[in-house]
């Protein structure tokens, strides 16, 4: 991609004191003529390259400029201008400071490049929430964001189902998944790391104390690994069932994308008339049971034949409630 690679020429020019035609299209892999066409176009962009005559010679950029993008790569500036301000930076109080770096990285881009990612930013977009549900903006987020800036300690009201419980924690990081901002903390009193989901957290009161960040704590390894446990012991039961293509389409719309490989252990081939044969990691009691519920009558429970029993009555029921009277 032609704006692509002249960033990187930009950049490699700002690495070497002097280069060659020949020289860069070997470094870059391209043809020495359209290395001449690329420098062309970078002086048509406004970049001050000169060109030194002689046996030793070659372009160079004029002395003491930069393009204000040094270590980013071309895909790095392409992507970095293309993404808008999320509405995530908004509820951290970090839109302003997105605009400014969207707009130092303007600003340091050649205008052919500008235009290749304003092109990219009208043809993709990133909406991380699923349908159906209205946007998570916890009332706390904003002092639970500054506490964690801060590393303060706070002393937060949580909701837990059905009572309220306090805690003081040193808040660690904050994580938005599927739309949802979560805390990850360590509590005062035991010294573990816990998650809160941030819109059950009622009030949040910060204190002057200031703790020190455990020096091996990596939020994103943390919460990957965290996450995993928490699949594994929020999906306890296990259901050999059948399945036609109707509810295997439906897969992802149930269970949701980013849960569809912990979900669907083992999916087996069709059979003549559509049907396969799947083994699915789900949750109990009424949650798992409305899942398959939702892929009905595209389902036949195998095992356990408690769920298979289950599933069945509530089949009668509404068979019933909908017959013709």
């Amino acid at each position: 991609m032609k704006a692509e690679r002249l960033v990187a020429l930009l950049f490699t020019l700002q690495r070497r004191r002097s280069a060659t035609a020949a020289e860069l299209a070997e470094e870059l892999g391209v043809s020495e003529r359209t290395m001449h066409r690329d420098l062309a176009a970078l002086r048509e962009a406004g970049v001050p390259l000169w060109t030194e005559p002689g046996r030793h010679g070659g372009f160079r950029l004029v002395d003491g400029w930069r393009s204000g993008l040094d270590g980013l790569t071309a895909r790095e500036a392409v992507a970095l201008f293309a993404l808008g301000v999320p509405d995530a930076l908004a509820g951290l109080g970090l839109d302003t400071a997105g605009s400014a770096a969207r707009a130092k990285v303007s600003a340091g881009m050649p205008a052919e490049l500008r235009e290749h990612a304003a092109l990219v930013a009208g043809r993709f977009h990133l909406d991380a929430p699923g349908w159906f549900g209205s946007p998570d903006e916890p009332p706390a987020l904003a002092a639970v964001a500054r506490a964690v800036w801060s590393q303060r300690r706070v002393s937060v009201t949580y909701r837990r189902r059905d009572k309220v419980a306090s805690r003081e924690l040193e808040p660690l990081g904050l994580v938005l998944k599927a739309g949802v901002w979560y805390l990850v903390a360590r509590v005062v009193s035991d010294d573990a790391l816990r998650t809160y989901r941030v819109s059950r957290i009622l009030e949040v009161r910060s204190s002057d104390v200031p703790f020190d960040r455990p020096p091996e704590f990596d939020l994103a390894r943390w919460w990957r690994s965290s996450s995993a446990a928490f699949e594994q012991v929020a999906r306890p039961l296990r259901v050999r069932a059948r399945l036609d293509r109707t509810a295997v389409r439906e897969l992802r719309r149930v269970f949701g994308a980013e849960h569809l490989a912990d979900t669907v252990v083992a999916l087996g081939t069709p059979d003549e008339h559509g049907w396969a044969e799947a083994e699915l990691a789900l949750e109990d009691g009424e949650i798992g049971l409305g899942q398959l519920v939702a892929l009905s009558p595209g389902v036949e429970v195998l095992e356990p034949a408690e769920l298979r029993a289950a599933l069945a009555g509530i089949g009668a029921e509404l068979a019933a409630r909908n017959a013709q009277r």
